[in-house]
């Protein structure tokens, strides 16, 4: 009952976190509601007993490709305007609505199986002994991103505009 509970509550947070990405006009809001449902995917990857899964969607998804899209919109200048609105609005509301139409169809007609088999043993034991164990490679993990961090932060003040 616990597992169900928690299910859902990541799953409104992580779609009410999507539709806000589409749907904020300020672009540095949508990336935070963007890493909001990166966290949620893998939350739901956590229940699934997919600890592996977890941990890359945090370290790619969170991580990586988040701190970008962060740091090409505080490289941009004109972040403040949002983007504009264009004439493909209407149809790109028509496609999502027959994509949505499409996809509800296919999970109503769809026979799913359910097993009875107890989910495996966590995947990230392995993991955690290359890491964290003798000889482990925790080290080389945590320099890498203050390596990255000061690129970030040496581009931010090369680009920035001497006023």
């Amino acid at each position: 009952m616990g597992q169900e509970i928690a299910f859902w509550i990541l799953a409104v947070v992580t779609v009410s976190a999507a539709l806000g990405v589409v749907l904020l006009r300020n672009v540095f809001r949508a990336v935070m509601l963007l890493v909001l449902s990166f966290l949620g995917t893998a939350g739901v990857y956590i229940l699934l007993n997919a600890d592996f899964l977890a941990a890359i969607q945090v370290l790619i998804y969170v991580g990586a490709i988040g701190i970008l899209i962060i740091l090409a919109i505080m490289l941009t200048r004109e972040v403040p305007l949002g983007s504009p609105s264009n004439k493909f609005r209407i149809p790109a509301f028509i496609i999502a609505v027959l994509f949505f139409i499409g996809v509800g169809y296919a999970v109503l007609n769809t026979q799913w199986q359910v097993s009875s088999l107890p989910p495996a043993e966590t995947t990230t034991s392995a993991l955690a002994v290359k890491l964290f164990g003798e000889g482990g490679f925790i080290l080389p993990v945590e320099i890498v991103p203050i390596l990255l961090l000061a690129t970030v932060l040496s581009a931010i003040v090369l680009v920035k505009d001497k006023k």
